[in-house]
């Protein structure tokens, strides 16, 4: 059994791995965003739509290859040795099959998207089943020890082997092979830099007993991430079913930089969020606080962040992408929209997992899965924007019932609950009328880059100021969080 965790250490190790997290996370994005951007100007749309086709095939697979063990072994109170190691093979077990699986099948679904071109892409793509494999235990042990610097370090070097790879077979006119060789090498380099700085080595161990005891656990996890894949990738099998692979292309385009910003403004907190609620779950009233704290910090990010994106989307296409991508204009900015949604509930998962409640998530993210097949499938008539829109709509219709499900298990008070995002708010509607204002003025005069880059600098400073006149405590306290972070080595 590990030892108790004191509050200020909780409390400490939490902010470094906040910290660690966003070097992570951010590095990563940042990296990601610039191979991102040289591969846009140099591939065509098709060929983006046809790895996002090929994708939707291996992500379903995907949600069967870690069985839920990962989240289950952050949770669990008490972790023995063979809980690992039974993972271990019972994962590297299941990932052998599903490739075998992914290469007999390619053909049928090649055939049924008419798009015999992913067949070899699908058989590619099945060798990042087994490379995974060797990674996910190691990667639980870490994020368990809220040890964020050494996941940090390991995506870091991952993203730029691939980001390298990807681009020079691009350079060298290896199209669509380019997006598969970026994202094998990643993954490759992720496992060998794992297991290069990780102590732990798998035994030739296979606990039946511990199996059953992470298995009802991960069981949900596995609902869940299939609720997830439903979610997140039926839009991207009904745009390229009845749309075909160019307008999946810009769809994917506009969807990628929406889940490049929810990774940069909002996942570097939910990664600290589980194992930190993990700890507090026998303490409600800390729990309320650290779940207040986040949504608020979350906000302070989220809401200019995808806002100032969807205003400036016009000109951060035709400046990053050119301008065979302005299709995708409208699915950026109407997907951006969900950002505030987006500061509120990303944390409902982590606080039902960290109560030990994954079947009520499991619930929770089936109706959305559910919801949104029905919106997609009603709006793909319409086309790619519409989707889009569906997809907004689909988050903020179940907002309420994802306040009343945190309410009945931790008693949160639900104006309090609100409240967190009313400063951000106030200063994010500061900063889009400035902007809106220097575009009026201004976009008429200037190119894309200055407009973009007075935009920036303008709103950067009315929003701070803002957040200062606004909630000066809260200004200080951000500074003191800061303060500390850069003093970790």
């Amino acid at each position: 059994m590990e030892p108790a965790q004191q509050p200020s250490n909780l409390k400490q190790k939490a902010i470094k791995g906040v910290f660690w997290s966003a070097i992570e996370s951010w590095g990563r994005q940042l990296i990601s965003l610039i191979v991102f951007f040289i591969l846009a100007r140099l591939l065509s749309p098709q060929t983006f739509g046809l790895v996002a086709l090929s994708s939707v095939f291996i992500a379903f697979l995907q949600v069967f290859v870690d069985q839920g063990f990962t989240q289950a072994i952050v949770q669990r109170h008490n972790l023995e040795s063979e809980h690992l190691d039974t993972a271990f093979w019972t994962n590297l077990g299941i990932s052998l099959i599903l490739t075998t699986l992914c290469f007999s099948s390619a053909d049928l679904i090649g055939n049924f998207f008419k798009e015999p071109q992913i067949i070899p892409i699908i058989r590619c793509f099945s060798l990042n089943f087994i490379i995974q494999a060797f990674i996910s235990v190691q990667n639980a042990i870490f994020e368990r020890k809220l040890a964020f610097k050494t996941l940090a370090t390991r995506s870091l070097i991952a993203v730029i082997v691939g980001g390298i790879v990807g681009v020079t077979m691009a350079f060298m006119g290896f199209g669509v092979w380019s997006l598969v060789g970026q994202q094998l090498s990643n993954s490759l380099a992720a496992v060998l830099v794992m297991w290069r700085v990780s102590d732990w080595r798998p035994r030739f161990k296979f606990s039946p007993k511990h199996f059953k005891e992470l298995f009802s656990f991960g069981v949900s996890v596995v609902g869940m991430n299939l609720a997830f894949f439903i979610s997140r990738r039926s839009d991207d099998f009904f745009v390229g079913y009845f749309l075909g692979s160019t307008a999946l292309g810009y769809y994917s385009v506009g969807y990628r930089v929406f889940s490049i910003l929810t990774e940069l403004l909002t996942s570097v907190l939910s990664k600290v969020t589980l194992p930190t609620f993990a700890r507090l779950q026998k303490d409600p009233a800390r729990l309320r606080s650290a779940l207040y704290q986040a949504i608020q910090l979350s906000s302070l990010i989220t809401f200019p962040g995808f806002l100032v994106t969807s205003i400036l989307a016009p000109e951060l296409i035709q400046l990053v992408f050119g301008e065979k991508w302005l299709p995708s204009i409208p699915v950026m900015q109407a997907l951006n929209l969900a950002g505030i949604g987006i500061a509120y509930f990303y944390f409902t998962g982590s606080v039902l997992m960290a109560i030990g409640k994954p079947s009520l998530k499991l619930a929770l993210d089936l109706l959305q899965a559910m919801t949104n097949i029905i919106g997609f499938a009603l709006a793909v008539k319409w086309g790619i924007v519409a989707v889009a829109y569906a997809f907004v709509i689909r988050l903020y219709l179940i907002a309420p019932l994802n306040i009343w499900i945190i309410w009945k298990q931790i008693n949160i008070n639900v104006f309090t609950f609100l409240r967190q995002g009313a400063t951000a708010l106030g200063g994010t509607v500061a900063v889009i009328l400035t902007i809106l204002s220097i575009k009026y003025f201004l976009g008429d005069s200037f190119s894309p880059l200055v407009i973009v880059s007075i935009s920036v600098l303008a709103g950067l400073i009315v929003y701070i100021s803002s957040i200062f006149l606004l909630a000066p405590k809260l200004f200080w306290q951000l500074v003191n969080i800061v303060r500390p972070a850069q003093q970790i080595q």
